[in-house]
């Protein structure tokens, strides 16, 4: 809960969803440590009968903006939907997240829908997608 708090102002995961992650066998939680200090995660979602997985979430704490930790969390994110058999990856990004937008435009995702009013304070949403290969 603390990194959500830390790493967005709006649209933050509740302790609820959280915990459903934790134990779902359907979604992935990827966290990065720095000791005992959770400094950034990534959630992967997936449906039975699907080859493709969403990236639902990709947080990093403040502290470590700048450092490569969300190219990191990314790679690690495609590397556990490939696991899973999933051969693409989708996300949704705020219009006004250029850094994300540059994260996942230089790693080879491509925007394919704008989704107008998607976040709760009503910034548009830009969906992308990238094919995955095992090589």
């Amino acid at each position: 809960m603390a990194l959500e708090a830390a790493a967005f102002a709006t649209d933050r995961a509740e302790r609820r969803a959280i915990r459903h992650a934790i134990g779902s066998a359907s979604i992935s939680l990827l966290i990065a440590l720095d000791g005992a200090v959770l400094v950034g995660a990534a959630t992967i979602e997936r449906r039975r009968g699907s080859r493709r997985a969403r990236l639902s979430s990709i947080a990093v704490a403040p502290s470590r903006a700048g450092t490569g930790l969300g190219r990191v969390l990314l790679d690690a994110a495609e590397a556990e939907a490939l696991a899973h058999d999933c051969d693409r990856l989708r996300l949704e990004v705020r219009e006004d997240n250029g850094a994300g937008i540059r994260l996942y435009e230089r790693s080879g995702y491509r925007r394919f829908e704008t989704v107008p009013d998607y976040y709760e304070d009503g910034t548009t949403a830009w969906r992308y997608e990238k094919p995955l290969s095992r090589s």
